[in-house]
């Protein structure tokens, strides 16, 4: 009410700055920026590299870079996307796309450059190596938002990947200066990273692949060959029962063979959710129920991010060896 009254207050062209700043805002999807800042350095310093102090890697200054190189990457690559889907989004998302439109085109892809030249700078300073990963990363984005993402299956894969390579770049990042040796004896290690990182994975699969239900009509018009659009809503289904079913797996590696603390909760209970996810699956056909359904699988995995805590049983106790690790 209070920030109502205050916007009231201002005269018009202050508002329709205001207007444009939250325009802005909504296509680079500020909000998201912040979760994925915060799942990097959980995941450093809960999954990648246990072993290091939690303040060696909150003042890794290379770390720092890496990690907001990838969130301007990733809010750029909102932005490439919403230019690219703008025809589609009047249909899909009508309120949401026009308030995305009192930001023009042109100043749409000069804020894409200017963050992508920044997360570039970023990237250089660190090294060359994550300059050219970095580079990479930019033109996969552009190409996934200009063609893959108009194809079946293909698309939702890069999607699904591109999701995940911020994590593969701070997982380099911590072991790229390893030894054979000490490659060999991390070993297990490595099948706690990766069985996390299947099952983030799938859960984003899935998401895309709801998203694709979600959006079947603006997809339809303007010739994108979704799965649904091409194979029909039934196969889809299938394919994401399939794929729910396939969560299993790391689940039953994480909680059974390795010590995850009490992060075996957030597991159980993901299962649970899934298995209403399904049953509601099977009996949604309209677009809000598809919502409501990708609304779900959001909640499931930015609840995951903060469960990451849970790993290390001493964040519930007293705080003591937590302390020591800081």
């Amino acid at each position: 009410m209070q920030t109502f009254f205050l916007f009231t207050m201002l005269n018009r062209k202050q508002k329709h700055l205001m207007l444009k700043i939250v325009s802005l805002f909504s296509v680079v999807r500020g909000y998201n920026i912040p979760i994925i800042i915060l799942a990097q350095y959980l995941s450093a310093i809960f999954i990648l590299a246990p072993e290091k102090r939690a303040l060696d890697i909150l003042f890794d200054g290379d770390f720092f870079l890496i990690v907001f190189a990838s969130a301007i990457t990733i809010a750029s690559g909102y932005i490439i996307n919403n230019f690219y889907d703008s025809q589609k989004d009047l249909i899909n998302r009508p309120t949401k796309s026009m308030l995305d439109r009192l930001v023009s085109q042109s100043t749409k892809l000069k804020v894409y450059f200017s963050l992508n030249f920044l997360a570039v700078i970023m990237a250089v300073l660190v090294s060359w190596r994550v300059f050219v990963f970095f580079s990479a990363y930019i033109f996969l984005i552009w190409l996934y938002s200009h063609k893959i993402k108009k194809f079946a299956l293909i698309g939702n894969l890069t999607a699904t990947l591109m999701a995940v390579i911020p994590f593969f770049a701070i997982t380099l990042h911590f072991y790229y200066s390893l030894t054979f040796e000490e490659v060999i004896s991390y070993k297990s290690h490595f099948a706690v990273i990766f069985a996390h990182a299947a099952f983030l994975s799938l859960l984003l699969l899935i998401r895309e692949m709801i998203k694709d239900l979600e959006n079947i009509k603006g997809d339809f018009v303007n010739n994108y060959r979704t799965i649904p659009v091409r194979f029909g809503e039934l196969v889809s289904k299938k394919i994401i029962t399939l794929l729910t079913f396939l969560t299993i797996f790391p689940v039953y590696i994480l909680v059974s063979i390795y010590d995850i603390g009490y992060m075996d909760m957030y597991f159980y209970l993901a299962l649970i959710v899934l298995i209403f996810f399904l049953l509601y699956l099977w009996k949604s056909s309209t677009k809000e129920q598809f919502v409501i359904l990708h609304n779900v699988l959001k909640i499931l995995i930015v609840t995951g991010v903060f469960c990451i805590v849970l790993i290390d049983p001493t964040v519930l106790s007293n705080g003591e060896n937590w302390l020591m690790k800081m």
